[in-house]
């Protein structure tokens, strides 16, 4: 029996529902869909705030979603909303989240960009799959431009190589052009030198050139695909790149009424045809790419995914690519990848084997193995304390995938990892809810212990058990010589592992 679950989007220009209807396998069908225009994004990046009357339009909007989502007797436990770069930027926020709150009843979780990558990503991914898995393991782009932000993705081989969320959208633009009095020429060259500069930046990251395959989400590209387009899955089309190019500028020199007489679309979107088609069309001409593919997704197929059961696949590929992540920005700082990678094999191993006792999720697991990878980043600035700025270039970095609040864990086991354990009392740990605190101390005890056991970067302890013995981990190794030094860095760093679980750590 199919059961239907209910996503409600807030976005920079309009408030979007989608119920679906989900089988036991695992699949789902769009069952109901609805649409209403806003102008937070107007608000708020004219004036930094949701006004009262857009308050207003907003909850009128919500309570009748509300009714429509009745007529399916859907409970609140299957029913989730998400707000985006509009009402993340707001600096009435909580106010609005709050009223929204009291008067709907919907509880609005503000999604960060890394966030709205991953629910993208998870979504173009799924339309890969079923549609054209033959152009997944490409050089690739991943970009969407929505109205406060544009979301772009860099794979090499088809492994996520950067990650970003660029404060660069139609209604951002829209009010560039106002505030400056400008003409659509001036928007051009606002945009082109905002993308010089960003793709300047992509480019250290990613050899743009190399770029064999450009995959765009959004709906002014998927207008773009249904006039131009050539259909090559049930939900993928292809533009020629230089088609796309002329039709972008027969594009730019219509009015919004001639946009919506055109496309058939309402002034909303109208308006910002022009300018989103101009901002693909200058991401694109930073790579050499001859087609341009266009997916029929969208954020909220991907929240929708990130929840489903029986998505094993696909969450194995979500994680193979945070670590991807990691591994690019470890590179990036040039960290000894045969180091990081050991410790990162021997923290697994350990935390496997303490899983029982652990009390942590699968999550837990995946921000050990990037903590342990980035652990000694900050070896880039100084040697000395690296720790510290270990920590610094982790909390200022995007890792695909994952939350803020998840990039702040792996930043404090990373300073954890090394160091004397007074610095625990630090406001950023102690400031974390409780659960939180116990994870980086458990993930920390463990990284401890995995780094000293490379104390001298060499790698040579090639086969090591590890045994719980009453009040002792043991780590056994065929290898009996020449330990000395990862005897002593274990004396030295097993101190927190004791303290969380109780067990001595010693190497027989």
């Amino acid at each position: 029996m199919k059961s239907p679950e209910a996503v409600i989007e807030i976005g920079s220009t309009g408030i979007r529902l989608m119920i679906c209807e989900l089988s036991p396998q695992g699949s789902w069908e769009t069952a109901d869909f609805s649409e209403q225009p806003v102008s937070l994004g107007r608000d708020v990046f004219t004036n930094g705030t949701v006004s009262r009357d857009t308050l207003l339009q907003c909850l009128r909007i919500l309570n009748r979603f509300r009714e429509q989502i009745a007529g399916w007797k859907i409970d609140n436990e299957h029913i989730t909303v998400i707000a985006t770069s509009a009402l993340r930027e707001a600096r009435n926020r909580d106010t609005i989240v709050d009223r929204i709150q009291v008067k709907t009843g919907f509880n609005i979780r503000v999604v960060n960009g890394i966030e709205e990558n991953r629910f993208i990503y998870l979504a173009v991914l799924e339309v890969l799959r079923r549609d054209a898995p033959r152009i997944q393991r490409q050089n690739t782009v991943i970009l969407e431009i929505g109205g406060g932000s544009t979301e772009i993705m860099l794979f090499e081989q088809g492994k996520m190589a950067a990650v970003h969320s660029l404060r660069l959208g139609t209604v951002i633009i829209e009010h560039y052009i106002k505030s400056v009095t400008g003409t659509r020429h001036d928007a051009r060259r606002f945009l082109e030198d905002f993308i010089k500069n960003a793709g300047v930046n992509l480019n250290t990251e990613a050899n743009l050139q190399k770029i064999r395959q450009f995959i765009t989400v959004g709906s002014e590209m998927q207008i773009a695909a249904r006039e131009i387009g050539k259909k090559i899955g049930k939900r993928i089309r292809s533009i020629d790149r230089e088609r796309f190019s002329a039709f972008v500028d027969e594009v730019q020199q219509y009015s919004a009424d001639e946009c919506m007489a055109r496309f058939k679309i309402g002034y909303t979107e109208a308006k910002a045809l022009p300018v989103g088609l101009l901002t693909y069309k200058l991401f694109i001409e930073l790579t050499g790419v001859k087609k341009i593919i266009v997916s029929d997704t969208n954020i909220r197929e991907g929240l929708l995914l990130s929840k489903l059961p029986g998505q094993s696949n696909l969450q194995e590929d979500f994680i193979s690519q945070i670590i991807a992540s990691a591994l690019n920005i470890g590179k990036k700082y040039r960290i000894d990848e045969n180091h990081a990678l050991y410790v990162s094999k021997i923290a697994l191993l350990l935390y496997d084997k303490m899983e029982a006792e652990l009390g942590l999720d699968k999550e837990a697991r995946v921000l050990l193995e990037v903590a342990s990878i980035l652990h000694d980043v900050g070896m880039f600035i100084r040697a000395s304390d690296h720790q510290l700025h270990s920590q610094y270039i982790i909390l200022h970095s995007d890792i695909f995938g994952l939350t803020k609040d998840r990039i702040q864990i792996v930043a404090l086991v990373a300073r954890y990892h090394n160091g004397p354990l007074r610095r625990l009392s630090e406001e950023a740990f102690l400031m974390l809810p409780r659960s939180d605190r116990t994870m980086v101390l458990k993930l920390a005890a463990i990284l401890r212990v995995a780094d000293a056991l490379d104390r001298s970067h060499s790698q040579h302890i090639t086969d090591i058990r590890i045994i719980l013995k009453e009040d002792s981990l043991i780590i056994k190794t065929p290898r009996t010589d020449n330990m000395n030094l990862e005897k002593t860095a274990v004396s030295e760093k097993g101190d927190l592992f004791e303290s969380v679980f109780g067990y001595n750590v010693r190497i027989a």
